[in-house]
């Protein structure tokens, strides 16, 4: 696996579209707000509300994805994602934006479902971490190039912005090309990928599926305690990040008195830390530590870090928390997507990893919701405290005895 597999490269671009959703219209919230005459509290909804259709309807298109194939699946979703994401656009009021994003929201849970996958199913192993890996640095980066990239557009107009979502339907041509028209040179067959098993997996993986591969549907599936133990662990990463990325500028802007500018660096170079260490070390700490292991420290180092931070009161001590916080961040989350994917059976690898990746995003809609109601009744230290022992609770799970997959009974 490399960057020449064009495959690959389809799927790291489906996935930054995943980020881009909310990531580009943040810059332009505030000339969206006067041209549009609504508050500027509505207009956060924006930002977030499509995390709830995703959250609830990524799950259903993965077990969608998993009975009429993942391509299937992936090349309309692109296609709804340029449209419905174009059309905000047209709306003149807040009601009208807000439903776009709904359904935008609904594209993305397509893209998540079919993208995780046709990466399940094309790499096994070593590859199939490190592509994930792969996915989880694309999405990090994305969070950092749209936004600056919207910025640019929305100096210009902020209308502009919303023709971004309309790079949906160039990569849902580049993706038919790759997995269709060039499926006989590379001995691709598309249709198989959604009920074929896979023969190129190590022994240790076809012992481990041979008890798995017994559990027959969704329901079984998820009645397993490993499965449950790795989904409730998403959730809670996935909180504790989030409520970094919306507590941290309030924390810098009145207790440091910090502008822009200092906020964005600090947020940037948390994401880039998390990118460089999924594209390069996850592996190589899974190989050596186990992937238990990797996942405390990394549930550990993230604690360690929101913990300290409302002890920094200067630039150059809460930089370098900052990115060790990245670090973590970037060690736990394709290790955990990796985990799910080895303990799937074949034909339910798209709906393990789609229902992952929706509670991801319903954690991150309702982190801040919940941490608002810390927030008001203490204060921030508080709110970083509170995140710190979410994010431990991570580590403390997978200290746990790990309990074998068995069919549940009916």
């Amino acid at each position: 696996m490399n960057f020449s597999d064009s495959r690959l490269l389809v799927l790291l671009a489906a996935s930054s579209l995943i980020a881009m959703t909310g990531a580009i219209l943040a810059p332009i919230l505030p000339e969206m707000a006067n041209s549009l005459h609504f508050e500027t509290a509505q207009a956060g909804n924006l930002i977030s509300f499509h995390f709830l259709t995703l959250a609830i309807f990524t799950p259903l298109l993965g077990i969608l994805a998993d009975r009429i194939g993942q391509i299937r699946l992936l090349l309309p979703s692109l296609i709804c994602y340029a449209v419905f994401g174009i059309s905000g656009v047209l709306m003149h009021s807040f009601t009208p934006l807000l439903a776009t994003r709904a359904l935008l929201g609904i594209a993305n849970g397509g893209i998540a479902a079919a993208g995780l996958g046709l990466v399940s199913k094309l790499y096994q192993g070593e590859a199939r971490a490190q592509a994930i890996a792969y996915v989880a640095t694309t999405l990090t980066l994305a969070n950092i190039v749209y936004p600056l990239i919207a910025g640019w557009i929305g100096t210009i107009d902020w209308h502009f912005v919303f023709g971004l979502y309309g790079l949906g339907i160039p990569l849902a041509l580049w993706a038919a090309v790759v997995f269709y028209g060039s499926r006989q040179s590379t001995g691709l067959n598309v249709e198989a990928l959604s009920t074929q098993k896979d023969t190129e997996k190590s022994s240790a993986e076809s012992s481990q599926n041979a008890t798995v591969s017994e559990v027959a549907t969704p329901a079984q599936l998820f009645r397993q305690p490993q499965i449950l133990k790795l989904l409730l662990c998403l959730a809670l990463v996935s909180a504790s990040v989030y409520a970094l990325i919306v507590y941290l500028p309030i924390y810098m802007k009145t207790d440091m008195s910090s502008n822009t500018v200092s906020i964005g660096i600090v947020l940037a170079t948390k994401a880039g830390g998390a990118a460089l260490v999924s594209a390069f070390l996850v592996r190589r700490l899974v190989k050596q530590i186990g992937e238990s292991w990797t996942i405390i420290l990394g549930a550990v180092t993230m604690s360690l870090t929101l913990a300290t931070m409302p002890y920094l009161h200067q630039m150059q001590t809460l930089l370098p928390v900052a990115i060790l916080f990245g670090f973590g961040f970037g060690i736990v989350v394709p290790t955990l997507y990796s985990s799910l994917a080895e303990l799937a059976p074949d034909n339910l690898q798209s709906t393990v990893l789609a229902t992952g990746t929706g509670v991801s995003f319903l954690a991150q809609f309702l982190s801040p919701i919940l941490l608002g109601f810390v927030f008001t009744h203490s204060n921030l230290p508080t709110v970083f405290y509170t995140t710190a022992l979410v994010a431990v609770t991570v580590g403390l799970l997978n200290l746990l005895p790990k309990r074998s997959l068995v069919p549940a009974e009916e």
